[in-house]
C-alpha cells in the first residue's frame, strides 16, 4: 500500500533527480505553504474586512444622494446635492434625465472589491444600477437608474481598496524570491563540493589519478572527502607495492626458465634427441606466456596513467601488427579519434582480442565509431563463434575458447573496465564473433 501511495504522488509530484533540486524544493515547499497561509488569513480578515467597509461607505454616499434628490426635488436642489457630492465627499456625481441605463458585463476584479460594492449597492441604493471598473483607471463608474434619469457616478478607486494589498503582496513575492536565491545560493556550494568527490571517484576508478581532492563544503562532506582521499593513498600504495613484488616474482619466475632455455640450447643435436629438445623448448616458451600473461593480468596496467591518445592510429598499429602475424584484417575508423586512455594497457587489450579472433577466423573487421557520450570499437570475424550461452563465461580466468593460456579475455575486459566502459560479445555480421568494445569519451 505505501508502495502505490509513493508510486503516485511521483506521478503527480514528479521530484528532481538532482539533490540540488531535491534540496531546494525542501526549502522552497514549506516557504510557499507559510506564504499561501499569511496570505489567506490576511485576505480572509484583513483585506475582506475592509474592503465591505470601504464599499458599504461609498454605496451609503450614493444612497444619501438618492434620498436627498427625492426629499428635495428640483433642479437647484439636485446642483447643491451634486455639488456637496463633489466637494464635501469627493465623489463626483452628474444626472443625465431622460437616459436609461445600458447592460454592461461585469469584468471580474482581483480581490473582493466588485463583489463588496455589488452586495452594498444592492443592500443601500436598492434600485437597479451598472459598474464599470474598466474604463477608467482612476474611477469606477456606477450608473444608477432613477425614475426620471440616471444618476452617474465617479468612485475614486483609492477609496474602494488600500493600497497596502499590493505592498503584501510584493512583500510575499520579494521575500520568498530572496530566501530561495540565498538558500539556492549555498546550497549550489555545498552540491559543488559533492559533485567534485563524486567526479574524483570516477576518473579516479578509470584510472585517472587528479591527486587529493580539496576539503570543502558542509563537515559531513568534508570527512567523505577526507576519507577518499585516504583510500585513494592506500590504494596506490597496495598497487606500487604489489607491482614492484609482482616485478620481483616475474624476475624469480623467469630466471629457472632461462636457465632450462640454455641447458636445452647447449643439448648435443642428435636425431634421438632433436624431437624432445624441440617440445621441451616449446614447452618452456609456453610457461614463459603464459607467466608473462599471469603477472600482466594481476598487474592490470594500474601505475600507467591516462592522456589523450589517437585511438585511431592505435588501432592501425594493432592491425599492422596482426597482418604481420599473417592474419587478413581491415580496418574502417576515422581519422583523429583523441580520446582519454592509457595507451600501454588499452594496446595490450586490442591485441589480445584481435589475437583471439586470429586464433580461429580468416578474416577480422577492425572499426572505430564515436558517439555522444562513447566510442565503440568492433572487432568482427568469420570464425566459428562462441554460443550465446558461454559468451559470458569465456571471461573468466582460465576459461580457454580453444587455444590459448585462458586470460587474453579476460585482461582485455579487465583493462576496457578501468578505462570506465566494458566489452560485450555478439554475433557478426561476417558469420563469426563480435567483440563490441565502448569507451567513454
Amino acid at each position: 500500500m505505501r508502495m502505490r501511495v509513493r508510486t503516485g504522488l511521483k506521478r503527480v509530484l514528479p521530484l528532481p533527480r538532482s539533490l540540488l533540486g531535491r534540496s531546494l524544493l525542501i526549502i522552497l515547499l514549506p516557504l510557499v505553504l507559510l506564504q499561501a497561509v499569511a496570505f489567506t488569513v490576511f485576505y480572509g480578515s484583513y483585506l475582506d474586512v475592509t474592503s465591505r467597509r470601504l464599499a458599504f461607505a461609498i454605496a451609503g454616499e450614493v444612497s444619501q444622494a438618492i434620498e436627498l434628490m427625492h426629499r428635495f426635488p428640483g433642479k437647484e436642489n439636485r446642483d447643491w446635492i451634486l455639488f456637496s457630492a463633489l466637494h464635501r465627499l469627493e465623489v463626483p456625481m452628474t444626472f443625465a434625465p431622460g437616459e436609461q441605463i445600458a447592460a454592461r458585463p461585469w469584468i471580474n476584479q482581483l480581490g473582493p472589491m466588485d463583489d463588496d460594492l455589488a452586495a452594498a449597492l444592492e443592500d443601500k441604493v436598492h434600485r437597479p444600477y451598472t459598474m464599470d471598473w474598466t474604463s477608467d483607471p482612476r474611477n469606477v463608474d456606477i450608473h444608477v437608474q432613477l425614475p426620471d434619469g440616471v444618476l452617474k457616478v465617479q468612485a475614486p478607486r483609492k477609496r474602494l481598496y488600500t493600497s497596502t494589498l499590493y505592498l503584501f503582496v510584493l512583500w510575499l513575492a520579494g521575500s520568498a524570491l530572496l530566501l530561495f536565491s540565498i538558500a539556492a545560493l549555498f546550497m549550489r556550494n555545498q552540491v559543488r563540493a559533492i559533485r567534485r568527490l563524486a567526479g574524483a571517484a570516477e576518473a579516479f576508478g578509470m584510472g585517472r589519478d587528479r591527486g587529493a581532492i580539496k576539503l570543502e563544503g558542509a563537515s559531513e562532506v568534508r570527512q567523505a572527502a577526507a576519507a577518499f582521499n585516504r583510500m585513494q593513498a592506500r590504494i596506490s600504495r597496495f598497487l606500487t607495492q604489489r607491482t614492484e613484488m609482482l616485478a620481483g616474482v616475474s624476475h624469480d619466475l623467469r630466471t629457472p626458465l632461462t636457465r632450462l632455455r640454455l641447458a636445452l640450447a647447449m643439448l648435443p643435436p642428435t636425431p634421438g634427441l632433436k624431437q624432445d629438445v624441440a617440445d621441451m623448448t616449446g614447452d618452456v616458451e609456453e610457461m614463459d606466456r603464459m607467466i608473462g600473461a599471469y603477472l600482466s593480468f594481476a598487474r592490470g596496467e594500474g601505475l600507467e596513467q591516462a592522456r589523450p591518445v589517437d585511438l585511431s592510429a592505435m588501432l592501425r598499429d594493432v592491425a599492422a601488427g596482426a597482418r604481420r602475424a599473417g592474419a587478413d584484417v581491415t580496418l574502417n575508423a576515422p581519422n583523429g579519434l583523441e580520446v582519454l586512455l592509457r595507451p600501454d594497457a588499452l594496446r595490450r587489450a586490442m591485441t589480445n582480442l584481435v589475437d583471439n579472433a586470429r586464433r580461429h577466423a580468416r578474416r577480422i573487421a577492425l572499426s572505430a565509431q564515436p558517439n555522444e557520450r562513447n566510442v565503440e570499437v568492433l572487432v568482427d570475424d568469420d570464425g566459428p563463434g562462441i554460443p550465446p550461452d558461454r559468451r559470458e563465461s569465456v571471461f573468466r580466468p582460465f576459461e580457454t575458447g580453444g587455444g590459448g593460456t585462458g586470460l587474453g579475455l579476460t585482461i582485455a575486459r579487465d583493462i576496457v573496465r578501468a578505462h570506465g566502459g566494458d566489452i560485450l560479445l555478439e554475433s557478426s555480421a561476417m558469420g563469426g564473433l563480435r567483440a563490441r568494445i565502448r569507451l567513454p569519451l
